[in-house]
């Protein structure tokens, strides 16, 4: 069985992995889109057309699920998307993880990007879920690109200043952009000690496996793991390797829980959608 995951960049790693760990003989299909990459200035069309006839190239190479492991396609194409294939092809868009931040913090921050941040959708999402506590939208620009172009720098920098932004008082952070998970542990490091972070990568991958009515489990052999950029058959961008789960779907080997959650971030397999509480907490 065949998984197709399209986002402009990176963001698909986490998710990506978690099915991989998850369910080791699917195959993937990882649909990067270096050449319209970043996403989140576009234009709603610009993004609907980019993601659809990605999804529509997915299909025709036998994909039987879509994910969009991305918070700005999920937000702007998601139901364009349902529209044209379902409910013959599942199609799983990502949602961050307010509700399970707002059941074990007292102060919630949203990290996200530009466009996410100043979205109808993030409202909606923090009125529904955010159980009446306090929310703090962190736009975090920059943080998504340095981290497509493995500029560590640059991640550095931008973390520094998302951090300084986040009062005290929050003791939950969103990661409300699906590359971010791959740099936690710099987060982590920018926050005050006993700071929990919430990502929905997990939860996404096992509601696909649901929705293929499919099995987790770690026998059989590794499945394919193919790389389409920007609609023409390629390899992983050299900045994929700067992160561990990068390198293990690049060499289409088992990916670990170690490669996914730092030990320094590591929780009980129980967590889910899993928080990542600071070293320290």
């Amino acid at each position: 069985m065949k998984v197709a995951l399209i986002d402009s960049g990176l963001g698909l790693l986490s998710t990506a992995g978690w099915l991989r760990h998850l369910s080791p003989d699917l195959d993937l299909l990882l649909i990067l889109d270096p050449e319209g990459a970043p996403w989140g200035p576009k234009s709603t069309v610009f993004i609907t057309e980019r993601l659809v006839t990605a999804a529509r190239a997915a299909v025709e190479q036998g994909a039987e699920a879509i994910v969009v492991p991305c918070n700005t396609a999920t937000v702007t194409a998601i139901d364009a998307l349902r529209q044209e294939f379902e409910p013959d092809v599942p199609v799983i868009g990502t949602v961050p993880a307010v509700k399970p931040a707002a059941a074990g913090g007292t102060g919630i921050a949203v990290w996200a990007t530009v466009r996410t941040t100043a979205s109808d959708y993030q409202t909606r999402l923090i009125n529904d879920f955010a159980n009446g506590k306090p929310v703090v939208r962190i736009a975090c620009p920059g943080l998504a690109e340095a981290i497509d172009h493995g500029d560590l720098a640059a991640v550095s920098q931008a973390i520094a200043d998302a951090g300084e932004r986040t009062p005290l008082h929050c003791d939950a952070v969103v990661l409300g952009c699906t590359h971010y998970p791959l740099v936690a542990p710099e987060i982590l490091r920018r926050l005050p000690a006993g700071t929990t972070l919430y990502d929905s990568a997990e939860a996404v991958a096992r509601q696909t496996l649901r929705r293929m009515d499919r099995p987790t489990g770690p026998d059989g052999p590794a499945g394919g793991v193919e790389v389409v950029l920007s609609g023409r058959r390629g390899n992983f961008p050299a900045s994929a390797h700067a992160y561990p789960v990068g390198r293990a779907l690049a060499a289409a080997t088992r990916v670990s829980r170690e490669d996914l959650m730092p030990e320094a971030t590591r929780l009980p397999m129980s967590a889910s959608p899993f928080p990542w509480p600071s070293s320290s907490a």
